[in-house]
């Protein structure tokens, strides 16, 4: 019998860093609600199948506030120490409207239509709904009929503010409960008897209620780690990881890298990053001391922030040990017709002549499949489907030795009935017993020979390029303010005190990921955009104040407005 085609599936767990330290809380949820339901699903799903296995990669900064999250929430359980994440503190204030008290609403238009001396209460009580909205509707809303109709009485609440005066409290504790209901994950729905008791009750939540979904959660949280930790030590999960505050390392290595898939890009007129070789080094040092810190070990691998390549980042990055990379189909393509190597297969490792580093490439039209396409397939169909594709390619490419699937892990989900459940179940068991494929991990792959590359053309796994972080003036903008804190950072740092200088580096470090420019420009849409503009001006804002110097005045004002309507809600691109 022939040697079965390897598949490798690559989850991405990345969140970046959410907690605004000027005002001391987090200023979005993402992080502990993709923690109770997808972070706390893909762990079950390979529990469940023991023959399966996977590549799991997780940003350090996800890490750190997966960590976070547990100790306040145990902190709260054991003394009352105040959550500080808005919509979660929620869950067990008083009023659970208390939390908003101060915060602003993303569309104001209705606000002032209620009685002025009650209109910060309202506002308040209008932001908490706002977030409970924040949901997918046809998987997550309608799903469960307590939850809609609860939600439809938003759309009439928004139309006149002025009913807020007549609901009673437990119109919001009961839309508060059922929002974090629908986010607990499909394994937790069919396994924990106390969610499904909740779920039964469906209304008039009560404090008891409250406190019990709390504590859920934070069993779910501190769970995560650990039951990666035990999959890795068992062989069924390779850990791997992205340098620390999910950076764009190539063009922090050299901005004009930029030019080598697009020539006539428009790059900000600022030059190349200061130091971004020492910034690059910090990130993976960084990375390594926070993963080995939750895992007990350094990684082998690297997805290098947002599958971004060039020759100097695998150089670097072979320095500090890592023996193979991942990026998308498109930068292979590239450097294929770079090299004159057009006729190559995907479906194989290459790597740079005078490098040892493996560099596996994203099949992106199969990722794609599960990223955008199958969601809205009979689970059983769509892995029929899937491994109808692989086989095809096991039986008519004589190249063909590795197939790479890779997307992130957490966001598709939200667009499959329960959560994926019945797709990724069927998925990891037919593909761990199928008799022409072999279900394995990166660093397996390694004996594989690697085809050879003359040239790696820099890029990421969106398109081959870095058109989704550079070249449009809203994202030039961000990296024009990023630069320019950054020179003030040169010019302050060694006046401080080693504590100081430690405080304002990882502050630095949060202003150089890759998700602020990600999310700046017309394509995103305009409440996804006003978070990110908002979150990172705060960031910058706060290095300033970490350096004792004043914040750019411009930095009070948005910059950047959205509008667009992406797939996904722009949480996800295809390759």
């Amino acid at each position: 019998m022939s040697e079965k085609l390897k598949v490798v599936l690559c989850w991405h767990m990345h969140q970046p860093a959410y907690f605004d330290s000027c005002s001391n809380e987090y200023k979005l949820p993402w992080t502990y609600l993709h923690g109770i339901k997808d972070y706390v699903d893909m762990a079950a799903h390979l529990e469940a199948v023991p023959n399966a296995c996977a590549v799991v990669n997780f940003a350090p900064t996800l890490l750190e506030q997966i960590d976070d999250y547990v100790k306040q929430i145990q902190a709260f359980l054991r003394d009352k120490t105040p959550i500080l994440d808005p919509l979660l503190a929620a869950l067990n204030s008083d009023q659970v409207y208390t939390p908003f008290i101060g915060q602003k609403l993303h569309n104001t238009d209705n606000v002032e239509t209620v009685d002025p001396k009650h209109q910060s209460l309202a506002n308040a009580c209008l932001v908490l709904i706002e977030q409970c909205m924040r949901a997918n509707e046809e998987r997550l809303i309608k799903r469960f009929k307590p939850y809609q109709e609860l939600t439809e009485l938003v759309i009439i609440i928004k139309q006149n503010p002025k009913i807020l005066a007549y609901l009673d409290e437990q119109y919001l504790i009961d839309l508060l409960m059922w929002y974090h209901l629908a986010w607990l994950g499909e394994t937790v729905h069919h396994t924990d008897s106390r969610v499904k008791i909740l779920i039964e009750k469906g209304r008039k939540f009560n404090k008891a209620d409250r406190l019990q979904l709390l504590e859920i959660i934070g069993e779910l949280l501190g769970s995560i780690i650990p039951r990666y930790r035990v999959l890795a030590e068992r062989g069924q999960v390779e850990l791997s990881f992205t340098p620390y505050a999910h950076p764009i390392m190539p063009l922090m290595l050299d901005i004009n890298s930029a030019k080598e898939a697009m020539p006539d890009i428009t790059l900000p007129n600022v030059g190349n990053y200061p130091d971004g070789k020492e910034r690059v080094e910090w990130h993976v040092k960084e990375g390594f001391k926070v993963f080995e810190k939750h895992f007990g070990f350094i990684p082998q691998g690297c997805w290098p922030s947002e599958g971004g390549v060039s020759e100097a980042t695998i150089r670097l990055l072979e320095q500090y040990g890592i023996q193979w990379i991942a990026s998308g189909g498109g930068v292979l393509r590239n450097s294929l017709d770079k090299s004159e190597l057009e006729d190559l297969s995907v479906h194989q490792p290459y790597s740079l002549h005078d490098s040892s580093v493996h560099c596996f490439f994203r099949d992106d039209n199969l990722s794609d499949l599960i990223g955008f396409e199958y969601s809205n397939w009979h689970g059983d169909d769509a892995v029929g489907n899937f491994i109808h594709h692989l086989e095809g390619i096991a039986t008519s490419n004589n190249e063909a030795k590795v197939v790479s699937i890779i997307l992130d892990g957490e966001n598709a989900w939200e667009y499959f009935p329960n959560n994926a459940y019945y797709f990724l179940s069927a998925l990891y068991e037919k593909l761990s017993n199928n008799d022409k494929l072999e279900l394995t991990t990166f660093s397996k792959c390694l004996e594989v020979e690697s085809a050879k590359l003359n040239h790696l053309v820099a890029g990421s796994w969106v398109y081959g390029t870095f058109s989704t972080w550079i070249g449009d003036p809203d994202k030039n903008k961000g990296w024009e303010m990023l630069i320019e804190a950054k020179h003030k950072f040169n010019e302050i740092i060694s006046t401080l005190t080693l504590e100081q200088q430690e405080a304002a580096t990882r502050q630095l470090a949060i202003c150089e990921g890759s998700d602020w420019c990600w999310w700046f420009g017309g394509e995103n849409p305009s409440e996804a955009v006003q978070d990110f503009d908002h979150l990172y001006r705060l960031h910058l804002t706060r290095l300033y104040q970490l350096l004792g110097t004043t914040p750019p005045e411009y930095l009070a004002h948005a910059f950047t407005h959205g509008g667009g309507n992406p797939d996904a809600g722009g949480v996800m691109r295809r390759g």
